[in-house]
């Protein structure tokens, strides 16, 4: 008993002083080793390539905003043409320029690698059927590309200017905004500025016996809207249909005439489906008319009156709730001022209008033209710049 007694403290003091001469050289040792990772880590980074990567500011008591809050697209590793491993970042949503010498790899990190790897994840996301109208596009040679979406090219180029050039038609961007005007937009009344909704034909018969009633009208499809072509055989076949008359570029006329179009001009031809007077005995002769109208004019008709005159637009899928019309449908060209359909009328999309000012062209209210009325005409009587006299502005005047 007594030797057991002497033996466990022994026990019991080596394995005291072992435990804690074991753990501290492992926490030591441990941390050690995780501060050699540390050093190596921050080694590597330094002459690693992507030095180069910008680090946003942290936040700090002035409110500054750390990068991870702003998007950003991070290439790491282009290798396009004479790329040698580039490695950069820059933020989304900002105008971001490329700068440098001819030949310094400006186009090859913007058009080969950025725009063309947007342009590749777009094509894949695509259906396989669509995928092969489209082609396939390689992979640039890039390591990693972060943070980019899909990617619109606008080619450099130069071409001769116009009247009708802009920066849109040069850059070929105003063919995308269009493209998503008509996609995406929302139309709304250019009158009362109220949203465009659907009407039925039974709300349009309402709408004209409500404001029409009493006026002689007729009732229109238009089944061509600013086209070109000569349109023989479709004047042929709407005359074998039954129908008379047709309003062609605002003028009505009979199918059973020798209509001569010119190829290359736009046209818009409107059948007439049914010529009354409007009053509440004849409803279910203009509902009838409007739902045949609606059918052939791809939801669009028009009440005019008997001289083709005084247009007022109906549509099943896009009308004012207010009565003010309705909207064609929306189109890529409704938006461009080179198309007729989408040019303003007054200035022919030009954006000015050109005319004569009478108080610029009159001399002298109070004298005659032969006596110096005009500032057109010189002190011998001619026109400045021309060979006409006094004598033949009076035969014209006869005449």
């Amino acid at each position: 008993m007594a030797t057991n007694s002497k033996k466990a403290p022994r026990k019991a003091a080596r394995k005291a002083p072992g435990a804690g001469v074991k753990k501290a050289p492992a926490k030591g040792k441990g941390t050690d080793r995780a501060q050699l990772t540390t050093a190596r880590r921050a080694d590597r980074s330094a002459n690693s390539p992507a030095k180069g990567l910008k680090k946003g500011p942290k936040k700090g008591a002035a409110g500054t905003t750390k990068q991870a809050d702003v998007p950003h697209v991070i290439v790491k590793g282009a290798r396009e043409h004479n790329l040698k491993g580039v490695n950069l970042s820059f933020p989304r949503d900002t105008l971001t320029t490329f700068t440098g010498v001819s030949g310094s790899g400006k186009s090859s990190l913007a058009y080969h690698t950025i725009y063309q790897e947007g342009q590749r994840r777009f094509l894949e996301s695509l259906s396989s059927y669509a995928r092969q109208f489209l082609g396939r596009m390689e992979k640039p040679k890039v390591d990693l590309v972060e943070g980019l979406s899909p990617t619109v090219s606008i080619d450099q180029k130069s071409t001769s200017y116009s009247v009708r050039s802009t920066v849109g038609t040069l850059t070929e961007t105003l063919d995308f905004l269009r493209l998503m005007w008509s996609r995406l937009g929302t139309p709304s009344c250019p009158d009362c500025g109220a949203q465009i909704e659907s009407w039925s034909p039974d709300r349009i018969v309402d709408a004209i016996l409500a404001d029409h009633t009493g006026e002689a009208a007729m009732v229109l499809a238009p089944v061509v809207r600013e086209r070109k072509g000569e349109y023989r055989k479709e004047l042929g076949e709407w005359a074998q249909k039954g129908f008379v008359r047709a309003r062609i570029d605002g003028v009505v006329r009979r199918l059973d005439e020798d209509i001569q179009l010119e190829r290359y001009v736009y046209h818009t031809i409107e059948l007439v489906i049914d010529r009354l007077t409007i009053k509440k005995d004849v409803r279910s002769r203009l509902a009838e008319a409007i739902e045949q109208a609606v059918q052939l004019g791809d939801g669009l008709c028009a009440l005019v009156d008997t001289k083709g005159q005084n247009d007022r637009l109906f549509s099943t899928q896009r009308s004012c709730p207010n009565g003010h019309g309705a909207l064609p449908e929306m189109e890529p060209r409704l938006f461009s001022f080179n198309s007729p359909i989408g040019a303003c009328s007054r200035c022919d999309g030009l954006g000015e209008t050109f005319g004569f000012s009478p108080e610029l062209l009159v001399n002298n209210a109070e004298l005659s033209i032969r006596d110096g009325a005009l500032h057109v005409f010189t002190d011998k009587g001619r026109l400045v710049y021309g060979r006409l006299t006094m004598d033949h502005l009076a035969e014209v005047a006869k005449a």
